[in-house]
């Protein structure tokens, strides 16, 4: 006899395992720590190293043989965690070339970690995943050759489980190889990013197996077309179930409230194969992602097999529209959006190539301070982490894949490889990065030797467009005559253009590129030393005057470029050569052959710089790192930071006076005085005396300028008027001698997890607080209570002490220091700097 009890029971033993059969919903207010397959967990800690090849000192250490083996004796190994730089420990060499840094990065470096994997994981599919590896990687799992990946760039995935062993010890190798790999610019040698253990069941949402677009947008709802590519492993045709709810998704990856979902979808899946399925939901009143309101969704797929969950999948993604017009500009949500770009190398500085989430955000917090709504990664597939802090911080990103085709600019470098993996290349690429709202250009290549072979254009964009539709495909060019002339450019959807602007008009008026939107991919390349002013001379020392005046060949002033821009207003925005100041090529003391394919087209040029390049062989100069950057390599800003402040935040109230006024040899001589200001005009004063009032001419006056200044001793002060009222001022004094150490930390409260980094900058002050300029004692860095120093550093391009050392002088009044938390650790720790004759100055920063 049935009962009511027994029915009870009954509907609720159904509902238990409903529970358990249909898929998870994502935990609210709990972060997502690594999008795509639910079970991944990092892979960075507990791994052993050893280097062969060329070692740091010069000399030459033999690779033994089989160090993939299991049984290899690797107790005498380096232990470390990743991700590992392993050329940034230097030692910076006279020897080496300035081009890539002067750091020993050449060399063989053998990576192994033992790990084992829970017996009830045998049957699951067992992936690692690198995020990138410099470079030539080759992988071996006990003992057994898994796989290679040569392009250091790029993130790839292999597959484990032919050789995993469910309940024992496991053993992975990583051979790299930088001795093959030539570069232009330092890039770095190791495990330097992220590795993933990534476990599914053998039904699974493939490796990048999701793509969302958003093909119909309105205020009132959005299509969201999802494709999801699902594997199958088994060696029977399955039957899959396929779901996914769409959520909001918060800061820190926090997902919150539902926005939709798509109808379930059965699909069958054949045996070993693969299977691609297309489905579509509906999100009311959506959310869009810009530059401002940075808002995104995630998408968690779910996959079913015999009505039981096999696998989740979260793809996050942004609703937002893009328009590339030749005569409106670039539109973002119907909008005009003028590009404010900056191009950046990969390296943090005296990080080296190895990434850090931290150390990142801080470079794009000072960006976004100063109006950069814009990244091009330069030159190469970047580090999954920029992307992620794109789409959440509101920058626009240029995607950028190669440095070179097929014709090398180095003996070694990606020309090597290229007939074999660009197509992987690219796709892994597009795979990886087509769902990140901040990814709004696909670049092929930047200034390469054969940017005129129309074939071969042709065919890399179309491998883009065969993978993405949604987004227009470039180039970077640095001949753009012979781009256009040979009709190459015509594979293009966007026009980039590396400096070379003087026959825009002509361009423009090319009927096949009249419709062709044009963008500066790289522009200015102004070259200056944070905090060095020079008379009637921009270089000495080995440094460069600070006035902004100074550029190679083929660049100009920031402020020829704003009129380039103001000349040709229906250009899309410019990228400056660069953001950040960078390790490798430090134009002009860099004898660097490939400046001389910025020439090509002119061979009296080409012989002028011929010359300059030899000369510049015979002097060895002690620089390491480049001048370009408006922030050193410290993330120090230098003046022209204010430039494009006053420029690109036109809202903001901005006044800056530079020189420092300090030159007490130069009294009674003229020193000229320059003013950035988002203001119209300005009024200066010296010792309360106006020097005049000058005003600023649109279009063609970007810094207000008195060049007849006589310095006296004492203060400079600018003030500056927008539509006739007081805008903003800025004052300048001449400080008296240095007396103490200054600290502030950029975050007082940090995390225990070892990577989170807190940056700490000195200044060496007088007894009124005012930085003193011109002072270079030698600091002392030290740490009470649970914390490490990772690094020091001061901005200046021609140091060659260790980035390691704790004890550093100052630069023209500043330095650095990197602090973390050891790691699981709690409380606070100081961070103490002291110098010789100066008072030392203690900071505190919290661990949380």
């Amino acid at each position: 006899m049935i009962t009511r009890r027994s029915v009870l029971l009954g509907m609720m033993l159904a509902f238990m395992l409903n529970l358990m059969m249909v898929p998870t919903l994502l935990a609210q207010n709990k972060s997502i720590v690594r999008m795509g397959a639910t079970a991944t967990q990092s892979f960075d800690e507990n791994w052993l190293f050893s280097r062969y090849g060329f070692q740091p000192d010069g000399s030459r250490k033999e690779e033994p043989k089989n160090l993939e083996s299991e049984s290899y004796n690797d107790a005498a190994w380096q232990k470390l965690d990743l991700p590992h730089d392993w050329g940034i420990t230097g030692p910076f060499r006279s020897d080496l070339t300035g081009e890539t840094g002067k750091l020993p990065w050449k060399g063989i470096g053998w990576y192994r970690k033992y790990f084992t994997v829970p017996a009830a994981d045998a049957g699951k599919q067992i992936f690692v995943d690198f995020d990138g590896a410099m470079a030539y990687a080759k992988i071996w799992l006990n003992g057994k050759y898994v796989g290679t990946w040569p392009y250091g760039y790029n993130s790839f995935r292999m597959d484990l489980t032919p050789y995993i062993k469910a309940g024992q010890k496991n053993t992975i190798a990583v051979r790299l190889d930088t001795e093959s790999w030539d570069s232009r610019w330092y890039p770095g040698g190791g495990i330097y990013r992220h590795v993933w253990l990534v476990k599914t069941n053998p039904v699974h949402v493939g490796h990048w197996g999701t793509y969302i677009t958003t093909p119909k947008i309105t205020a009132k709802s959005a299509t969201v077309k999802l494709v999801v590519t699902i594997d199958n492993a088994t060696k029977k045709n399955v039957i899959a179930k396929v779901h996914t709810v769409l959520f909001e998704l918060g800061a820190n990856n926090t997902p919150r409230s539902k926005a939709g979902a798509t109808k379930e979808s059965i699909i069958e899946v054949k045996a070993e194969g693969s299977a691609v399925l297309e489905s579509q939901a509906t999100i009311a009143s959506p959310k869009l992602w810009d530059i401002k309101s940075p808002n995104r969704y995630v998408a968690q797929t779910s996959i079913s097999v015999n009505g039981k969950v096999v696998d989740r999948y979260n793809t996050p993604f942004g609703i937002r529209t893009i328009a590339f017009t030749a005569r409106n500009g670039f539109l973002l949500n119907g909008k005009r959006v003028e590009i404010k770009g900056t191009c950046n190398h990969h390296d943090l500085g005296a990080l080296g190539a190895a990434i850090n989430t931290s150390g990142l955000k801080r470079q794009l917090k000072m960006l976004q301070d100063m109006g950069c709504n814009s990244l091009r990664t330069s030159h190469n597939t970047p580090a999954p982490e920029l992307l992620e802090l794109a789409d959440q911080m509101g920058f626009l990103v240029w995607d950028e894949a190669f440095d070179t085709w097929k014709v090398g600019k180095k003996k070694n470098d990606y020309n090597t490889i290229f007939d074999q993996w660009h197509e992987k290349d690219l796709k892994a690429m597009v795979h990886r990065d087509r769902n990140q709202p901040s990814v709004f250009i696909w670049s092929i290549g930047n200034e390469v030797p054969d940017q005129r072979n129309v074939p071969l254009t042709k065919e890399l964009a179309d491998i883009v467009r065969e993978e993405d539709q949604t987004r227009p495909v470039s180039n970077g060019y640095n001949d753009p005559d012979g781009g256009r002339e040979v009709g190459a450019a015509v594979a293009m959807d966007v026009m980039g253009v590396n400096y070379f602007f003087s026959k825009q008009a002509t361009w423009d008026a090319d009927p096949r590129y009249k419709d062709m939107p044009t963008l500066g991919s790289e522009t200015s390349s102004c070259v200056s030393s944070r905090g060095e002013y020079f008379f009637g001379e921009e270089y000495k020392n080995w440094q460069i005057s600070s006035y902004d005046q100074a550029y190679p060949g083929w660049g100009c002033t920031p402020d020829e470029q704003f009129r380039t821009n103001a000349k040709f207003p229906h250009l899309l925005g410019e990228y400056v050569w660069t953001g950040f100041d960078y390790l490798g090529e430090p134009t002009p003391y860099n004898s660097d052959e490939t400046n001389l394919l910025n020439f090509r087209s002119d061979p009296s040029k080409m012989a002028e710089l011929e010359k300059k390049l030899e000369e510049i062989r015979k002097n060895n100069p002690p620089s390491r790192s480049s001048y370009f950057g408006i922030i050193d390599l410290a993330g120090f800003p230098k003046d022209r930071f204010f430039s494009y402040q006053s420029k690109w935040r036109p809202e903001l109230p901005v006044a800056h006076i530079f020189p420092h006024w300090n030159w007490s040899e130069r009294i009674g001589l003229v020193t000229p005085v320059h003013v950035y200001t988002s203001g119209e005009e300005a009024e200066l004063f010296l010792n309360g005396k106006s020097l005049g009032r000058k005003t600023k001419t649109p279009g063609i006056d970007f810094r207000l300028v008195w060049d007849d200044v006589v310095y006296t001793p004492g203060e400079l002060k600018v003030v500056c008027y927008k539509n006739g009222k007081q805008w903003a001022t800025d004052v300048v004094k001449t400080t008296g001698a240095a007396v103490q150490l200054s600290l502030s930390a950029d975050r007082s409260v940090i995390d225990s997890n070892g990577t989170d980094f807190s940056y700490v900058t000195v200044k060496v002050i007088d007894k009124d607080g005012l930085m003193v300029p011109r002072s270079h004692p030698s600091i002392k860095f030290s740490i009470e209570g649970p914390g490490e120093i990772v690094a020091t550093d001061n901005g200046d391009a021609t140091s060659f002490v260790p980035f390691q050392s704790h004890e550093r002088e100052a630069y023209n009044g500043m330095a650095l220091v990197i602090v973390k938390a050891k790691k699981g650790q709690q409380g606070q720790f100081k961070v103490k700097a002291e110098s010789e004759g100066l008072t030392t100055s203690v900071v505190a920063v919290k661990i949380k």
